[in-house]
C-alpha cells in the first residue's frame, strides 16, 4: 500500500522539524532582539548550525563598562561589576534568548536573588 502525501504537507512537516532541529525558538515566544529588529545572523553569524553566542559579540552591542554603571544600584551587589570576573562576565552565562535566563551567582550566593531578564 502506497501512502500519497501532498507535498505542500510535506513542505510544512520538514519546515517544523527544521525549525525544531535548529533550535528555534517557538513561535508564540518573541525573543527581545527580535522585537527590536535584530536578526538571527546578526547575533549567530552566517554558519548555518546553531551556536553559542561569543561574548565578543554582544560587546558589540552592549557595552560591559555602561551595564556595570546601570546596575550599580543593584543589592546586595552588583551583578555586572563582580569580584569574579569584574565587567567580563560573559553575558549568555546569565541571559539566554531561547530558553530562561538564570541566576548565574545564586548556587553559591543565596542571598543574591536577582532577577534575570
Amino acid at each position: 500500500m502506497t501512502i500519497h502525501i501532498p507535498s505542500r504537507i510535506l513542505g510544512f512537516g520538514l519546515a517544523g522539524l527544521l525549525a525544531a532541529s535548529l533550535g528555534a525558538a517557538p513561535a508564540a515566544r518573541t525573543s527581545k532582539h527580535a522585537a527590536r529588529g535584530v536578526t538571527c545572523v546578526q547575533c549567530h553569524g552566517k554558519s548555518g548550525k546553531p551556536a553559542a553566542v561569543p561574548f565578543r559579540q554582544c560587546q558589540g552591542c552592549h557595552d560591559p563598562a555602561d551595564l556595570a554603571a546601570r546596575t550599580t544600584q543593584a543589592k546586595p551587589t552588583n551583578p555586572h561589576q563582580n569580584r569574579h570576573y569584574g565587567t567580563q562576565t560573559d553575558c549568555t552565562r546569565c541571559h539566554h534568548e531561547h530558553k530562561a535566563s538564570e541566576n548565574l551567582c545564586l548556587p553559591c550566593h543565596t542571598r543574591f536573588t536577582f532577577k534575570v531578564p
